[in-house]
């Protein structure tokens, strides 16, 4: 009995300063908690300041579709075009994605695109300012490519 009676007087001190431990980690915590809210609203606010509101499109809208995650025909990516299209908007699945109506030749690629992709067409108030471009010449449903003119060359080990 006595053995009880020691291990209990020598256990409930260590038991208090458990409890009490434990209060200050808790508030700790919630002092942490609050402070780091404090933080993420302070950040969300600066950065906001150069955050551009994304442009607005729907469907029926014109855009140009950017070239950089498209895999080009030509002989370089320097050579390519930087934007394609333009392609009309079918539909809008949220502020950040746009189904786009592609020719039926891109098959392989998925019609869905992020905003950060798609410029709009500007328009003018000037009457056929804005000219289609041309299809592409096709030989045998292979394009063709016209060189139009060559515009500088260069000597190469005495090479043209």
């Amino acid at each position: 009995m006595e053995d009880i009676h020691n291990l209990t007087q020598f256990t409930l001190p260590k038991i208090l300063l458990l409890e009490r431990y434990q209060r200050k980690i808790q508030t700790v915590k919630q002092d942490v908690k609050r402070e780091l809210e404090v933080a993420i609203k302070w950040f969300k606010r600066y950065a906001d300041k150069s955050r551009a509101n994304p442009p607005v499109f729907n469907p029926g809208d014109m855009v140009w579709l950017s070239s950089k995650n498209i895999k080009s025909t030509g002989p370089t990516k320097k050579l390519s075009e930087r934007w394609l299209g333009p392609f009309p908007i079918l539909k809008k699945f949220n502020i950040h994605a746009y189904h786009l109506k592609l020719p039926s030749q891109w098959k392989s690629i998925h019609p869905v695109f992020h905003i950060s992709l798609l410029e709009p067409v500007k328009t003018s108030k000037i009457p056929n300012w804005y000219q289609e471009p041309p299809p592409p010449i096709t030989i045998e449903k292979e394009e063709e490519w016209e060189v139009s003119q060559i515009l500088d060359s260069k000597l190469k080990r005495r090479e043209l």
